[in-house]
């Protein structure tokens, strides 16, 4: 008795590989996306603030500590969303990124500026939030 082995993924011809149990592979976000999400979530409360620790440098995290409890991202209303992200190259190894947040009817503006270390890993350096002092 032989057995077939399939040498090509399931489903229709020029899809390409699967993930686990059939489903497309997971597309990763750029760096700068991610970090807008993870911002958002300590700005709006969702987080605590210590979640951004080993995220970022500097002043950053002293940033988030003051701008956390008072942020205007933190209401009982519907929970603020990622609406657009984009970034800029000052220079190598930085970006700077503008991103625009929705809350309700409500759009927000926020900034923050991403390093990459010697190890490779962008960590947050700055950020602002709709001209709040930081």
């Amino acid at each position: 008795m032989t057995t077939h082995t399939p040498t090509r993924p399931a489903g229709p011809a020029g899809t390409g590989p699967r993930g686990r149990a059939g489903t497309a592979p997971r597309r990763t976000a750029p760096p700068h996306v991610l970090f807008a999400e993870k911002l958002l979530a300590v700005l709006s409360g969702e987080r605590p603030v210590h979640w951004m620790l080993g995220h970022t440098i500097g002043e950053a995290y002293e940033q988030l500590v003051r701008l956390a409890p008072t942020t205007p991202l933190r209401s009982c209303g519907p929970r603020p969303v990622l609406r657009h992200c984009s970034a800029r190259p000052p220079g190598p190894g930085a970006v700077e990124v503008c991103a625009t947040i929705a809350t309700g009817e409500r759009v927000r503006a926020m900034a923050f500026r991403l390093e990459r270390g010697r190890d490779r890993r962008w960590r947050c350096a700055a950020v602002e939030l709709d001209g709040l002092p930081s």
